[in-house]
């Protein structure tokens, strides 16, 4: 899976994955199509990473990490999908100060729970599941150390999608009342993103909602970078060892307010559904 760069292992903060499309002008894909972002990054510098696979689809992940995150803002892994002279392009923003936030918690994901439309997708290796609509596409990766990220998507062009990132944390890590209550820890996170402040001013973040539950931190908040459309974002954060270690799970679901209407439910949905198996 795509490796998220975690800059301060003394003081785990999870990162969000906002995954957009640029473009997207394909035929019609095989829905359980997976996209594979396979690379490493190594330390915290700058680096370019691809890999070619057979036929004419060729997938590309770069990373903007260390100094250049101050001119991106927000560290960023692309990834490409090329079929031919057709193109379908995603950007994965990571920022280690922001999270999203969900309204509603569910309990747990049974199979006979699977509403319509939705289909249940369940990663053995790193003991999840979650619910995603029917039709959308997964882009997953191979594993590199404590870190990974699995992205959930619309197969037409589209900035409103779901992705799972994994963290390694230390030792002292054992629940999310770790990290601090719920309430500060939010406030912290988004309040570390708005750069409202500024002249001229840049991305505002609002805090809307805050919830721990069943071992879990949700957090929804709002946000905008100058020029662009507001983003709604939800998010399940959880704690969870995989038998050597422990591991931050952070689950994100972002839309903005012109797809609102068509995936808004079905992004509170699948993050609502996120549990451990």
């Amino acid at each position: 899976m795509a490796s998220v760069s975690f800059p301060c292992p003394s003081s785990p903060q999870p990162p969000i994955c906002h995954f957009t499309a640029f473009s997207n002008k394909k035929g019609p894909q095989n829905p359980n199509h997976v996209t594979d972002f396979n690379g490493l990054v190594r330390g915290r510098g700058t680096e370019v990473l691809s890999s070619a696979s057979s036929g004419t689809k060729h997938n590309v992940l770069c990373c903007y990490s260390g100094e250049q995150q101050h001119q991106h803002q927000e560290p960023c892994f692309r990834v490409q999908e090329r079929c031919g002279a057709k193109r379908r392009e995603f950007v994965l923003h990571t920022s280690v100060t922001a999270f999203s936030l969900l309204t509603f918690i569910s309990p747990g994901l049974a199979e006979n729970d699977v509403a319509e439309n939705f289909r249940v997708y369940t990663d053995d290796v790193n003991k999840f599941k979650l619910l995603i609509p029917q039709d959308w596409q997964v882009g997953a990766g191979e594993p590199n150390g404590f870190k990974s990220v699995t992205a959930f998507f619309p197969e037409e062009a589209s900035s409103s999608n779901v992705s799972v990132a994994i963290t390694g944390v230390g030792a002292d890590y054992t629940r999310m009342e770790s990290l601090g209550k719920v309430d500060a820890f939010a406030e912290t996170l988004v309040n570390g993103l708005d750069r409202s402040w500024q002249r001229p001013p840049g991305v505002v973040a609002k805090l809307i909602d805050c919830r721990a539950a069943n071992g879990f931190y949700y957090i929804e908040y709002m946000l905008q970078n100058p020029g662009e459309s507001r983003r709604h974002l939800f998010s399940a954060i959880g704690m969870a060892s995989n038998g050597w270690y422990n591991r931050l799970y952070t689950v994100t679901g972002q839309v903005t307010e012109e797809e609102a209407e068509k995936y808004s439910s079905k992004i509170e949905k699948a993050v609502a559904s996120f549990t451990f198996i």
